[in-house]
């Protein structure tokens, strides 16, 4: 057995805010010590909306080379950290679709005893982050997964003050993540690692 965590984070970000704070998390997987993949979910929507709005545009651009999300990248990781726009207090319907696709590997047990975490952003100030993120853990409950969460565990988590992953209000896209979001980000996916990482270490025990 590889004794690297595999962490893998998979995303969807429209203007870039949600981009942002998956580079975070790749950053901190990293540092924790994780092999670490960063993968985006595949646009549904049609050019002429992504045009229609120039930093969608913008970041449609900047992101084209980021590798679209596979079934496989879910097989490979230990740990697999989903981040999201809110969308009525549930993830985006990109990252939704992709989900949606897993039931092969779900149906196998392939998806059970990893570990899950999740991070959000939304337009507004209360406008579903908690929702979000409790919506998308239901999923992994169903996949038979572990979920981790940042909850208290650090000081900065009651600047924060969401204990059930990281989030960031975006003033619609306007407003890039901060110094708060970033490091609650960073926080949860180094959480998620080196929980996967004593696990580990209890099954090899």
């Amino acid at each position: 057995m590889d004794g690297r965590i595999k962490a893998a984070v998979i995303y969807y970000s429209a203007t870039g805010v949600t981009y942002q704070m998956a580079q975070a998390a790749c950053e901190a997987a990293g540092e924790a010590g994780a092999e670490v993949r960063l993968r985006k979910v595949r646009e549904l929507a049609p050019e002429e909306a992504i045009r229609s709005n120039s930093g969608w545009h913008a970041h449609h651009l900047e992101t084209q080379d980021v590798p679209e999300v596979q079934l496989d990248d879910l097989s490979w990781a230990d740990v697999l950290i989903f981040g999201s726009p809110t969308r009525y207090g549930m993830v985006a319907a990109q990252l939704k679709q992709f989900i949606d696709s897993s039931g092969p590997l779900w149906a196998q047990g392939a998806l059970a005893d990893k570990v899950y975490t999740g991070f959000c952003s939304t337009a507004t100030a209360h406008g579903g982050q908690e929702a979000t993120l409790l919506s998308l853990y239901t999923v992994f409950y169903h996949w038979g997964g572990i979920v981790v969460t940042p909850g208290y565990t650090d000081p900065s988590q009651f600047v924060a003050g969401n204990p059930y992953g990281a989030s960031h209000t975006s003033n619609n896209g306007e407003t890039a993540p901060d110094d708060v979001a970033l490091t609650a980000t960073a926080l949860t996916a180094k959480r998620a690692v080196q929980v996967a990482a004593r696990l580990r270490q209890g099954t090899a025990g």
